[in-house]
């Protein structure tokens, strides 16, 4: 055969991501690049110990939104395959003999997250439960032989034969190729469950899943919509005829609803499936809590401004839904400031601040001098203190310093007071400064909020709060302000507590006074009896209730809600004053 065809192709070979050397030379390119900046090793160590500490930060914050979820999922493992532990006779005789134990898990449309998702279940699966765990996904498994081959590959971590499929009942004796069939699947799970050693084939058993005699195969199919209607009957008709030596235990990925498992499977199938579900934490509180966890911290010293964490949330809210995502915009974040900002070298924690501050070259005081908050800062000071900014080194260190201190000091009140007034505007109607706390921190950085119409309407919702939900409300602020790092708010934590001594006075002095014009207006009532002076009564009460004062409730009430209006006001105050915002 000619290959005069082949000669003239040309053929593309892909690295294996295994094989992929990663540079080394990060940090020489960064430095390469800020040839002009002579603080450009100090700046990306700093870059690389931020990200370091935020990144650890994430994925605890993913791990302790995922615990509920997956103790969940360990616990209907743990007693979906109890009978078959137990080997009991009337587990092979039960009409359910047939049924596959399935987890139907609802992840959400953000598919980007769900690789993480499945990982660490993984991960908890093979130290809790089994290690004998597969992970499908339909691109991997146009057929039912493509499927069978990524099952039994990952659980014998050997290579199968696609071809034999067919051949059911023929087992290949070879070490290394094995038949790829539900009957070979079962013998090899036998082989392996009576073996006495602590090591199977393709991994090694934890001591939690040891002490499992038979440990049941979890088969985790990532993307279940995108799987075909006859791949999944084919499979799931084969497994539930094994069900009886082999304990299988499936779970579905699914991103949309649960209802795609009826209208992706007949009765006939669906009815061989003991389904149970199980659903995740919703992408937006998700993100909710990463904000929370990293922007409305005094943990981090970098933060974004307006326009960029908008951004971000765009892309989230309308594109993808990802907080991957929205963590890798974060991470380009922090390395384009540190590598474009030569100031970014004092973005530290407030003890190296300090010594990076005294080690300053007259260059980097240059640049201090060159901020537009640092103008403004020097055009506010008497002449004297102006000429001592712009000329003595030493001295802008010593006021950096302070400034830096100060600014510190900014955001953490600032974090509390938004806390305090989420708190009040979160229940609102119709949310006029939004649901979330996110909401609020954009709206604050975006403008002057306590200038805004949405900011007017809420203190007009919160004068109108019933008696229950304000004293509620007053407790999670004393909660937060108690919390607080500093001793700023001490006054701030006084004066709510005596609001909250004020309200149970006012709770029961006003049982007795209602009971006592009850009583007197039903006697008031009592003594006139013709319709005259009954009419007349009724017309004073009338006018009575139309012109009366604030009660003591009502006084208190906007008393609390002026107060809490002071408290940001007063921090507004300070957001022109400071420098380097």
């Amino acid at each position: 055969m000619s290959t005069c065809s082949v000669s003239k192709g040309c053929f593309v070979f892909k690295p294996s991501p295994k094989k992929r050397r990663v540079s080394q030379k990060t940090a020489n390119d960064f430095i390469e690049r800020n040839d002009d900046s002579e603080d450009a090793e100090l700046r990306f160590v700093t870059c690389q110990s931020l990200w370091n500490q935020i990144k650890s930060e994430t994925e605890q914050v993913q791990e302790d939104l995922n615990k509920q979820l997956f103790d969940n999922l360990v616990s209907f493992l743990r007693r979906s395959h109890s009978e078959f532990q137990e080997k009991t006779t009337e587990w092979t005789c039960r009409m359910k003999s047939r049924e596959i134990p399935t987890a139907a898990l609802v992840l959400g449309v953000n598919v980007t997250d769900h690789d993480l998702t499945f990982r660490s279940l993984s991960e908890v699966l093979q130290n809790n439960i089994t290690p004998y765990i597969a992970l499908l996904e339909a691109k991997d498994c146009p057929g039912i032989k493509n499927l069978m081959q990524k099952l039994m590959g990952q659980l014998m971590n050997c290579y199968v034969d696609v071809d034999s499929l067919e051949d059911e009942d023929y087992v290949q004796v070879s070490q290394n190729r094995i038949r790829c069939s539900m009957t070979s699947l079962t013998n090899w799970y036998e082989t392996v469950t009576k073996k006495t050693d602590s090591e199977t084939p393709s991994k090694k058993r934890t001591s939690s899943s040891r002490d499992w005699q038979s440990p049941p195969v979890v088969v985790i199919f990532k993307d279940m919509e995108s799987f075909t209607t006859k791949v999944l009957q084919d499979f799931i008709v084969i497994s539930s005829q094994h069900i009886r030596e082999l304990p299988l235990v499936l779970i579905f990925g699914i991103a949309t609803s649960p209802m795609i498992i009826h209208s992706l499977l007949p009765h006939s199938v669906s009815s061989l499936l003991c389904i149970e579900l199980f659903q995740s934490l919703s992408c937006k509180e998700h993100l909710s809590t990463i904000i929370d966890k990293l922007l409305l911290t005094a943990q981090f010293p970098f933060k974004l401004g307006e326009k960029v964490l908008q951004v971000l949330i765009n892309i989230f809210l309308y594109h993808d839904l990802s907080v991957q995502n929205f963590i890798k915009g974060f991470q380009l974040c922090i390395v384009e400031h540190f590598y474009s900002q030569p100031l970014s070298v004092l973005c530290c924690q407030p003890v190296d601040a300090k010594k990076r501050v005294n080690s300053l070259s007259h260059d980097q005081c240059e640049n201090i001098r060159k901020l537009p908050s640092f103008r403004r800062y020097v055009e506010s000071q008497v002449s004297e203190k102006q000429i001592a900014l712009l000329t003595a080194d030493s001295f802008l260190k010593e006021i950096t310093q302070k400034l830096l201190e100060d600014l510190r000091v900014y955001h953490e009140n600032y974090v509390s007071v938004l806390r305090c007034l989420h708190v009040f505007t979160s229940s609102l109607p119709k949310y006029p400064l939004g649901k979330q706390i996110r909401e609020l921190h954009c709206a604050c950085l975006e403008n002057r909020v306590w200038e805004t119409e949405e900011y007017e309407s809420s203190l007009q919702l919160a004068r109108m709060l019933n008696k229950s939900d304000l004293v509620t409300m007053l407790q999670q602020c004393v909660e937060i302000f108690v919390s607080s790092s500093g001793n700023e708010f001490d006054k701030t934590v006084e004066k709510l507590k005596e609001f909250l001594t004020q309200f149970q006075k006012l709770e029961v002095a006003e049982a007795f006074q209602e009971r006592d014009v009850s009583v007197s207006s039903q006697k008031e009532l009592q003594k006139k009896t013709d319709l005259y002076h009954l009419q007349k009564t009724l017309l004073e009460l009338k006018e009575s209730r139309r012109s009366k004062k604030l009660t003591k409730f009502e006084m208190l009430r906007f008393e609390v809600v002026d107060y809490i209006d002071s408290l940001v006001r007063d921090l507004s105050v300070l957001v022109g004053k400071h420098t380097f915002l």
